[in-house]
């Protein structure tokens, strides 16, 4: 039998899954293939095009237990895509003329790496789809095997990605400490931009730990700090719509009655409306090497805020972002049991020849199986019908239909 080698990458944002997916991969070849040589590449893709890599010694195989205590990623992130070789290029990833399929497949080649594990979203894996297409096309003996990762929770066709869980409960201990702000002074309006391009999935699952957190808490009566401060008055996702007239009439109404208002909005809410906006006025939109407009260059919050703060008579308004706080996070209990589930089984389709991505698969009743790189994208809308998502919207108060 061929020698083994494994080699790991994590790509794209970071997410409260990174450490500890790397950390489980680390242990669970440790436990049932302890000779197979480990390597890790260094900023993802990056690190492959530029040979970059790191050597898993075994030191690192004793204390990668270690990793499942801290958020962020402990071989680095980027954002690499193999088939934009002008990107590539600009980037001085590759040489002029150079395919970074190419590139990539001879130096896994030349590294003798035989299993290669991708941890990130839909953009990694679809790069990693393209990547495995390309070295099965074209002789390469190599199984990929990729994670799924993002805070979005908006990979087709799996049910929940590793990481998302964590953000929710982490955005929602941030907001728990923000909220006290309506106190600062009278008639604020508060608005929690929460991350989500596409997806409305995590704003909404934020704003239902949220509930959730507070909803026990005993306050004394007659003082500020109080349950309504504690509300939530209005959520707003890519999948609703949007009605800035009569959702202006509500929040100016609920500010009216207690001196503030809360609002949390996803970050790809009206997005498109705003970039059309903005391009009109001549502005050149600013988007990656995959083709995504900069969302952190847009400040939807921001537009929200600009939007409502006259309307409502708020003599003060404020964004937060919980964005960034959430998503370095390390994961939690819920996420760590989901990682393992996922590492086990990416361990043994590896070692069996079967690339993919894995994850409980939609459309195999959440069976938990390694799914095929082709149906992997994403974009996944937040289905706005499910049970929970109703309870929190009745208890906000809000009416909404789908956009």
């Amino acid at each position: 039998m061929a020698k083994q080698k494994v080699a790991l990458l994590t790509a794209g944002g970071l997410a409260p899954c990174l450490s500890s997916a790397v950390g489980g991969l680390i242990e669970r070849y440790s436990d049932v293939a302890p000779d197979i040589e480990l390597v890790a590449y260094r900023s993802g893709y990056q690190g492959v095009l530029l040979g970059d890599s790191i050597k898993i010694t075994a030191d690192m195989r004793q204390k990668a237990p270690l990793l499942h205590r801290y958020g962020g990623s402990p071989i680095g992130n980027s954002r690499v895509k193999l088939t934009n070789a002008a990107d590539c290029v600009k980037r001085g990833l590759v040489k002029e003329g150079e395919n970074p399929l190419r590139v990539a497949a001879e130096r896994l080649a030349n590294d003798g790496v035989t299993i290669l594990h991708t941890i990130g979203g839909d953009d990694t894996n679809t790069t990693a789809a393209d990547l495995a297409a390309y070295l099965a096309a074209n002789g390469y003996n190599l199984t990929v095997v990729g994670l799924p990762k993002t805070v979005d929770n908006d990979v087709v066709p799996i049910r929940q990605s590793l990481g998302a869980w964590t953000a929710a409960e982490v955005g929602a201990h941030f907001f728990d400490n923000v909220s006290n702000e309506q106190t600062a002074a009278p008639r604020t309006l508060i608005i929690h931009e929460v991350m989500g391009r596409h997806c409305g999935w995590l704003t909404a699952a934020t704003a239902r730990a949220y509930l959730q957190r507070t909803k026990n808490y005993e306050y004394v009566d007659g003082l500020m700090t109080n349950a309504r401060m504690k509300s939530i008055d209005a959520v707003y996702l890519p999948e609703l719509a949007f009605d800035l007239d009569a959702e202006a009439a509500r929040l100016k109404e609920v500010m009216d009655r207690t001196g503030h208002a809360t609002v949390f909005v996803s970050e790809g809410a009206c997005l498109d409306a705003i970039v059309a906006e903005r391009e009109a006025a001549g502005e050149t939109i600013k988007r990656d090497a995959f083709g995504h407009v900069k969302i952190d260059t847009i400040n939807v919050g921001g537009w929200f805020q600009k939007q409502f703060a006259g309307l409502i008579d708020a003599e003060r308004s404020l964004v937060q972002k919980s964005g960034y706080f959430a998503r370095s996070a390390p994961a939690n209990g819920d996420d760590l049991r989901l990682i393992q589930s996922m590492t086990d089984l990416a361990v043994e389709s590896a070692l069996n020849k079967v690339s993919g991505v894995t994850g409980h698969d939609e459309a195999e009743n959440g069976k938990l199986r390694t799914i095929e790189f082709p149906r992997i994208k994403g974009g996944k809308a937040f289905d706005t019908s499910t049970k929970w998502f109703g309870e929190v919207m009745d208890t906000i108060g809000q009416k909404y239909s789908a956009a």
